[in-house]
């Protein structure tokens, strides 16, 4: 099997719309298979100059300015947007895209964020999570010319023309979180992939374990349900240049092996292929520093190949 690597940038920590796109070009024109971004307003230390910009507008300029890519999020959060006004954002950018799109949707963790720009923030969000999901797949999947109803605990849509629709037959969605019970059941009933962000390396393999039951508990095959993970990316063609693009990120190199694909071209391919073995389908390789083009091409020339 062939490993899916992905390139997943986190824009709040501070980038322009043209830094993005030229990371997600980059992306494309070496070979990677989706350029995705988290969804944030708010940096998570440092001052996040030039400040955030929207996932949803940034990915509808790249979709105009790519041609084969995959675009989304990691995810999106529940909070920032009602699920109608997604389902419309979203399909608009598939249609832009020429149905490049997919949509990782959470609950939504950064309480900061939300207040910083007036954001309400309930304490219990997994039920929009829920709703959300089942209005975004009922609005997508309403035959045109008919209408769609939904009454919820959240939310409620009254006779919606449920369009437009996406270039897609079927928005891939992403799910994670580490949940035991409420986020297996939700991604066997909604998603086409199931994300562990940041897991601990000997964690991933069990997790995956849990989804699998749950998919099965459902009546779906494991094979419909692709593994994937974000793990940090700092690998150098050698110990110096390793050992400067984790200064470049400030994290210990010591600590970026243990957590990330880190360190060495074959110390990259050694974990790869690990997680590989233990059933991840798809990495997303999460670059820092993206001003860093080369790191981008290293991955691109050394490492892709040997996976």
């Amino acid at each position: 099997m062939t490993l899916d690597l992905r390139i997943f940038t986190e824009p709040q920590q501070g980038a322009s719309y043209d830094t993005q796109l030229a990371v997600a070009q980059a992306t494309e024109q070496l070979g990677f298979s989706a350029f995705f971004r988290s969804d944030h307003y708010l940096a998570m230390g440092g001052d996040g100059l030039p400040g955030p910009t929207d996932s949803w507008t940034t990915l509808a300029g790249i979709a105009r300015e790519t041609s084969t890519v995959r675009l989304g999020t990691l995810v999106s959060s529940a909070t920032f947007r009602l699920p109608g006004i997604l389902a419309i954002q979203v399909a608009q950018v598939d249609q832009m895209s020429g149905g490049r799109v997919e949509l990782g949707l959470g609950t939504g963790w950064f309480a900061a964020e939300h207040a910083a720009y007036g954001i309400p923030f309930p304490d219990k969000r997994f039920g929009l999570l829920e709703e959300q999901l089942e209005i975004l797949t009922g609005l997508w999947g309403t035959p045109v010319g008919e209408t769609f109803d939904f009454a919820g605990e959240h939310y409620t849509l009254t006779d919606s023309p449920a369009l437009p629709k996406p270039a897609q037959a079927q928005i891939p969605l992403i799910v994670g979180g580490g949940g035991p019970k409420r986020t297996p059941r939700i991604a066997a009933r909604f998603a086409t992939e199931y994300n562990q962000s940041f897991p601990e390396i000997d964690a991933i393999g069990p997790r995956i374990q849990v989804i699998e039951k749950a998919l099965a508990d459902a009546g779906r095959a494991s094979d419909s349900l692709t593994q994937s993970v974000a793990l940090v990316l700092a690998v150098g063609k050698d110990e110096a240049e390793f050992t400067r693009r984790a200064d470049a990120i400030g994290r210990e190199p010591a600590e970026l092996r243990e957590h990330g694909i880190a360190g060495t071209v074959s110390e990259a391919v050694d974990r790869l292929a690990s997680l590989r073995d233990q059933g991840v389908e798809r990495v997303y390789l999460q670059v820092l520093d993206q001003q860093d083009l080369d790191h981008l091409e290293l991955v691109a020339r050394e490492i892709a190949p040997q996976l």
